[in-house]
C-alpha cells in the first residue's frame, strides 16, 4: 500500500514538473494551483538548487501575489541565500495578509539572528507567543530560549524552559535541557519545586526524577540526590546517566563500596570511558585496594594514553607499596607530556630518593622549588633528600634560601637549628632553635625528627623545657 501511494506521489510530482516546465516555455500546461508552485518549490529545496526555487516562487507570486505562503517560502530561500534584508521586507508583507503562520515568526527571528539583532529577535517572538497555544507556543518558546542564549542572556533561557514544561510537563527536549540550565544558573531550588509539581503529575517520569536528583546535588544535599536518581533507575534500569550521577555523589559522601556498585554498573551499561574507569580506581584507592586501583587506572589510561595525571596515579599505587622502579617508569611516561608539574617531580625525587640515587633526586626536587618558590614541602623535600644523602653544607644553604623564599616560614629556622647542629655549629644552632620556638612551638617535632638524638645535647633539652614551662605560666 505504502509502496503504490509512493509511485503515486513521484508520478504525480512528475507531472507537476512537466507542467512547469510547460508554463516557462510558453507552452500549453494545466493550471497550477498555490499548492502545486509550494510543492514544486520544496523539490528544488530539497535538491539544494536555491535560484530554481527562487524562481518557483516568483512565478508563483506572479500567479498568486497574495498568497502569504509563497511570501514565506519566498523568504526562507532568501535566508538560505543570505540576504536577510530580502527576506525581511517580505516577510512583513507577508504579515499583512495573515500574522497567523507560526514560520512567518520563526523566519524573522533567523533573518535578526543572521544580521547579528538577537534583541530585535528576542522583542519579536516575546509577543509573538502571546498570539498562539499549544505545540506552537511551545515550539515559539524554544525559538525564544535559543535566542537568548545566543545573547547569553540565560537566566531567561532557563525561564523559558520552565514555561514550556507548565505547559508541557512530558516534553523531553524541555527536560533534557533544562537539567544542564539549572546547573549553569545555579536555579537549583527553582527546579526542585518545579520537578516536583512534574513528579506529582507524572510520577514514572525518569527524567523528571534525573533531574530533581540533580537540582539536589548541585545544592550538595546528596543524599537526597541518591533518593531520587534510584527512582529514576528503578523506572529505567539502562538510565546510564542516573548511575553515572549517583555514582559521583556516593564519591562526595566517601561512599566508595556504593560508588564502586553504581560505577559499574554506568561500565556494563555504555561503552567504556576512561573518567568512569579511573573513579573506579578512586574508589579502591580510597579503600586501600591498591591492586585493584592500578587495575582500573591502567584500564583508564588506555583509553587516554594522552593523559599525564592517570600515569601519575599509576606511580603513587607502586609508591605506597614500596615499588619504586615501577613508580619510575610511570612517571617518565607522565612527564614526557607534561615535565614541570610539581606533583609529577615531587614524586620522582622521592622515588629516586629511596633508590638511593640523591643526585637525580635532588635535580627533581630543585625544579619543584624553581617553579613554586613558596612551595613548603618542596623545599623541605630536598633538604630532607640532601640531608639524607649527607649533603650537609648544601642542605644548609638550601634551608637558608627556603627561609627567604618562603617569607621566612618557622619550620626552616628548625631545619636550620638541626642542620648546625648536625655539623657542630651548636652554639650558632641554640641561637636559631631560641628564635623558632619563639616563631612556632608546635613546629618542635619537625626539629627532632630531622635528627632524634639530638635530644640528647643537654642544652637542646634546657631551651624545649625553658619554652615549655613559659607556656604552662
Amino acid at each position: 500500500m505504502s509502496q503504490n501511494r509512493y509511485q503515486e506521489d513521484r508520478e504525480s510530482l512528475k507531472e507537476l514538473l512537466q507542467q512547469y516546465r510547460n508554463l516557462k516555455l510558453g507552452r500549453q500546461h494545466r493550471f497550477l494551483e498555490e499548492d502545486a508552485f509550494l510543492r514544486i518549490i520544496d523539490y528544488f529545496d530539497e535538491k539544494d538548487n536555491v535560484k530554481e526555487a527562487l524562481e518557483a516562487v516568483e512565478i508563483g507570486l506572479s500567479q498568486f501575489p497574495f498568497a502569504s505562503a509563497l511570501m514565506i517560502k519566498k523568504a526562507d530561500l532568501l535566508i538560505v541565500d543570505k540576504r536577510y534584508l530580502d527576506a525581511l521586507d517580505i516577510l512583513e508583507t507577508s504579515e499583512l495578509y495573515d500574522n497567523s503562520d507560526i514560520d512567518l515568526y520563526i523566519l524573522k527571528t533567523d533573518a535578526y539572528l543572521a544580521l547579528d539583532q538577537p534583541e530585535k529577535a528576542a522583542e519579536l517572538l516575546e509577543a509573538a507567543i502571546h498570539k498562539f497555544e499549544g505545540d506552537e507556543k511551545v515550539d515559539l518558546l524554544f525559538e525564544l530560549a535559543d535566542v537568548y542564549d545566543d545573547y547569553e542572556s540565560f537566566e531567561k533561557v532557563f525561564d523559558c524552559l520552565v514555561l514550556i514544561l507548565e505547559q508541557e510537563p512530558a516534553n523531553e527536549e524541555a527536560l533534557y535541557k533544562i537539567c544542564f540550565w539549572t546547573d549553569y544558573t545555579g536555579r537549583n531550588e527553582e527546579s526542585i519545586k518545579l520537578h516536583q509539581k512534574i513528579i506529582d503529575q507524572l510520577p514514572y517520569s525518569e527524567l523528571a526524577w534525573f533531574n530533581l536528583a540533580a537540582a539536589y546535588q548541585g545544592l550538595k544535599l546528596y543524599e537526597k540526590s541518591i533518593d531520587a536518581y534510584q527512582y529514576a533507575v528503578a523506572i529505567d534500569d539502562k538510565f546510564d546517566y542516573a548511575y553515572r550521577n549517583m555514582g559521583d555523589a556516593y564519591l562526595r559522601l566517601r561512599k566508595y563500596k556504593e560508588a564502586v556498585e553504581v560505577l559499574e554498573k554506568v561500565v556494563s551499561l555504555t561503552r567504556p570511558e576512561d573518567v568512569i574507569y579511573e573513579a573506579i580506581g578512586h574508589c579502591y584507592h580510597k579503600m586501600g585496594k591498591i591492586a585493584q586501583a592500578r587495575f582500573y587506572y591502567k584500564k583508564a589510561v588506555h583509553l587516554n594514553p594522552d593523559d599525564s595525571k592517570l600515569y601519575y596515579k599509576i606511580a603513587v599505587t607502586y609508591m605506597l607499596e614500596k615499588q619504586w622502579q615501577p613508580a619510575v617508569k610511570q612517571l617518565e611516561n607522565a612527564m614526557r607530556m607534561h615535565r614541570a608539574i610539581t606533583e609529577y617531580n615531587l614524586a620522582m625525587g622521592e622515588c629516586k630518593s629511596n633508590l638511593g640515587q640523591f643526585k637525580e633526586a635532588v635535580h627533581y626536587f630543585g625544579v619543584v622549588v624553581k617553579h613554586k618558590p613558596k612551595n613548603v614541602s618542596g623545599w623541605e623535600a630536598l633538604i630532607n633528600c640532601l640531608l639524607t644523602a649527607e649533603y650537609f653544607d648544601e642542605a644548609l644553604l638550601q634551608s637558608k634560601n627556603a627561609l627567604v623564599a618562603t617569607d621566612h616560614k618557622p619550620v626552616f629556622l628548625f631545619y636550620n637549628s638541626a642542620i648546625l647542629f648536625i655539623i657542630g655549629k651548636s652554639k650558632e644552632g641554640l641561637v636559631l632553635l631560641e628564635q623558632a620556638m619563639l616563631a612556632a612551638p608546635k613546629l618542635l617535632k619537625k626539629f627532632i625528627d630531622i635528627r632524634p638524638s639530638i635530644l640528647q645535647n643537654a642544652q637542646v633539652v634546657d631551651v624545649i623545657a625553658r619554652f615549655k614551662r613559659k607556656r604552662k605560666i
